[in-house]
């Protein structure tokens, strides 16, 4: 038998099967109850719940025939206001099959749609209302123009908090008969960062090197220093010693395949579980956000983190 990506073969169908999302899911509940639905547009970071929720709501909704009065575009491929034109036109102006009031097109990554493209979708939107409903999907609302937010129900999703995605990681590996550690479900909570995508893939990775699971293979699969590895480097050049600092910073780099992206994450993350005064916190915290942006401009990873590691020297010092 073929094997499923996780992601896809646990995707709730369901709105009550979606976590950490209760306020919105309640709301949206209400919506296929009266088996009405406005257009929607979903907010939030990657793998929190966007796509499984508007799955779930079409399956809801249409029973057996959702698929044929569903359809799934992702913006960031096809962006042009051509896709608007052909693909979502001839979707919309078709009538709904199986006895459904309307279809519904799900438009996934709206936020990378041309700006032409955008305000061709509004008059689609106006246009086919009638037999039609669009979902949009996006990360970030304040790249979609005004006049589709204003013809939308907002809904923000938030990134899921530890619990939920443990809770979803404790049910897939019972029903895959994986055995985990306690350490690795801490430690895929920390790797996953309330995305449930990232925290099934480290699953998943994990699994296929053994049957047990413990932390060390989580943070090894995904490329994550250990945080407590993390905290001693910061501990390292907060005590003077710049050399050691270095060197463990090329340890982790090397030796665990680790981003310079990745570490200046991490190294902020672990800032905030430090015994550090305030004031001196804002200062690294102001140093690692310039170094960010630094590496996110193309400049040499390793010059800047060893720069970071300086800061952190000549603020004890």
């Amino acid at each position: 038998m073929k094997e499923e990506i996780w992601i896809e073969k646990y995707r709730p169908m369901k709105l009550d099967d979606v976590v950490g999302q209760k306020e919105a899911i309640e709301r949206l509940k209400s919506y296929v109850k009266t088996r009405n639905l406005p257009h929607l547009l979903f907010s939030g970071p990657p793998g929190v719940g966007k796509t499984a929720t508007a799955v779930a709501i079409a399956h809801e909704l249409f029973g057996d025939s959702w698929n044929e009065n569903f359809t799934e575009l992702n913006a960031s491929d096809e962006r042009g206001i051509d896709v608007v034109r052909t693909k979502i036109k001839n979707f919309a102006k078709t009538s709904p099959i199986g006895g459904a009031d309307f279809k519904i097109i799900f438009l996934d990554e709206a936020d990378a749609l041309t700006s032409d493209a955008q305000s061709a979708l509004r008059r689609t939107m106006e246009r086919y209302t009638g037999n039609c409903r669009f979902i949009l999907s996006c990360n970030y609302s304040s790249k979609i123009i005004e006049p589709i937010q204003s013809r939308c129900a907002v809904y923000r999703f938030r990134p899921l908090a530890d619990e939920p995605v443990k809770e979803r990681i404790r049910y897939v590996a019972d029903a895959e008969g994986i055995k985990l550690a306690d350490d690795a479900i801490d430690a895929i909570g920390y790797v996953a960062q309330g995305d449930m995508r990232k925290a099934l893939n480290a699953l998943q990775a994990a699994a296929m090197f053994d049957e047990t699971i413990q932390k060390e293979m989580i943070y090894k699969i995904t490329a994550t220093a250990h945080p407590d590895e993390i905290k001693t480097l910061i501990n390292i050049a907060l005590d003077g010693n710049f050399s050691a600092a270095r060197e463990k910073l090329d340890t982790l780099m090397l030796e665990q395949g680790l981003s310079g992206e990745d570490v200046v994450g991490q190294i902020y993350r672990a800032m905030f579980g430090l015994d550090i005064p305030d004031k001196k916190l804002v200062e690294l915290i102001d140093v690692i956000g310039e170094i960010d942006f630094r590496i996110t401009e193309g400049a040499n990873e390793k010059i800047q983190l060893q720069a970071l590691l300086a800061h952190f020297v000549i603020a004890n010092s």
